[in-house]
């Protein structure tokens, strides 16, 4: 791996600090980041000029302040001049710490290597790959809104000038959700960015109505794929807050299977909300790459909320892959209710799903035995619904269990936010959103690997703690 951005230093026995908290942190950051290319490429374009202030240290302090959670290059600049050990670590000399201006104008250089930083988060996912087992079994997906504070396009202002003061990249996105108010609370709790529109019809007498809430969002959106294990990123991009996630999905996975073939290859689970239940993409998962998508249905079906399947009479399916068959054993009635099926296995071979009769599979005595058409098990086509029938089906024990690893995408999303300052930000575009989300997550793949290299790995899923 190639070394980090080497300063010259003064010795200094960081032991004597004891507990070193953050500044260790750092340290693991500024040791195991494979930035050498891209430190050679920066002091080549510097060429002779004046280097007051050198490409390695502005380079360390600006991971300095992603590690200790600067939300402002002023934040960054007050730091590292309060506390002599930082301004050393990252190879500050006599010169002192720089104005804000020259951040200014190297984070304008660092943008030009968009490249360069894609090498380095490219080899800080193999790195943890080879000595992580399990690595790539189970990936997640999510897409995460960073609201922008800047100042937005007024309607109609047509083309604006960039003058670093105006928002003209972000967008703003719509969440719409159904609630029921209680009499009485109808137009309570309106707050900015928010509002409530009545919806159509009205919940049951005496039970309040039905309220539709409309929240809007400005900003940004940024998309990623994570390894659900140890919760590492490894692929990301940042668009509009409105764009749609599907597209990002199919990017993604296709960036991934082009970078890494052997974290595809070892994946076993794709995980995604609802915002992914697309049957081109369930297909892609499970057709080209053997994968089992696990993502939840949308409510997209109209009028019957039960299908029959093919070439059955007694057997219906449901939009979210639940079968069942008629009729219920202790309904005691000829008009029974339909009766969950015992779900048998995927036949990856034949492309089938198995279903059990559930009075035999459960013991169940059925009223209707000597009439009912399925005799022991029968066999469901996935071609029968890609979108209802997937290989690990959603009305499975397994599915649930799977799906359950999402809760490792809060736990990002909330270290960005939190750890990284991305709840209050004062980054302007879309380009410097993109490497302000990159350099967060070169900094925790960095940290991670250099946790696993000095023997901490139980360390690994605090690795962006909080001092």
């Amino acid at each position: 791996m190639p070394l980090m951005a080497i300063v010259q230093r003064q010795l200094f026995d960081w032991k004597q600090l004891g507990d070193l908290g953050e500044l260790e942190r750092l340290q693991l950051v500024l040791q195991y980041m494979p930035d050498e290319a891209l430190m050679r490429h920066l002091e080549e374009e510097r060429g002779k000029g004046r280097d007051k202030y050198p490409v390695r240290a502005m380079w360390n302090s600006i991971l300095a302040g992603i590690v200790f959670g600067h939300p402002s290059i002023e934040s960054l600049r007050r730091d590292l001049k309060r506390n002599p050990v930082v301004r050393e670590l990252c190879g500050f000399g006599v010169e002192g710490v720089p104005e804000a201006w020259v951040y200014t104008r190297f984070l304008r250089k660092l943008m030009k290597h968009e490249e360069e930083i894609q090498g380095m988060f490219d080899e800080l996912v193999e790195a943890p790959r080879k000595v992580l087992p399990g690595f790539g079994e189970t990936i997640w997906g999510d897409g995460k809104i960073i609201e922008a504070h800047g100042r937005p396009r007024k309607e109609g202002e047509g083309e604006v000038a960039r003058d670093g003061r105006r928002e003209l990249d972000a967008d703003w996105v719509v969440y719409r959700s159904r609630e029921k108010k209680e009499p009485g609370e109808e137009g309570k709790g309106e707050g900015k960015g928010k509002g409530r529109v009545k919806g159509k019809g009205k919940a049951e007498e005496g039970e309040g109505t039905l309220w539709e809430r409309v929240t809007y969002k400005f900003g940004f959106k940024v998309h990623m794929l994570v390894e659900a294990n140890y919760e590492l990123p490894i692929a990301f991009e940042v668009t509009p807050a409105s764009a749609p996630e599907i597209k990002e999905v199919h990017k993604l996975l296709d960036e991934v299977n082009e970078r890494h073939p052997e974290v595809v290859e070892a994946c076993e689970y794709f995980v995604y909300d609802k915002a992914a239940d697309e049957t081109e993409l369930l297909v892609e998962l499970w057709e080209d790459h053997g994968i089992k998508p696990v993502i939840p249905v949308r409510d997209l079906w109209e009028g019957d909320k039960t299908r029959v399947v093919k070439g059955q009479v007694d057997v219906v399916y449901s939009e979210g892959g639940e079968v069942s068959c008629y009729p219920r054993a202790k309904q005691q009635t000829t008009e029974a209710e339909p009766c969950r099926m015992a779900y048998g296995g995927l036949e990856a071979d034949r492309g089938t799903l198995k279903y059990r009769c559930p009075a035999k599979a459960y013991g169940i005595e059925c009223v209707r035995k000597d009439r009912c058409g399925v005799k022991g098990a029968i066999r469901i086509r996935l071609a029968e619904d890609r979108r209802v029938f997937v290989p690990l089906p959603r009305s499975s024990y397994a599915w649930e269990r799977v799906y359950r690893k999402r809760t490792a995408s809060e736990r990002v999303n909330s270290r960005l936010d939190r750890v990284f300052g991305f709840e209050e930000h004062f980054i302007l575009g879309r380009k410097k959103m993109k490497l302000r989300v990159g350099l967060a997550l070169l900094v925790m793949l960095a940290m991670a690997l250099g946790r696993v290299k000095e023997s901490q790995a139980e360390k690994l899923r605090s690795l962006v703690q909080a001092a």
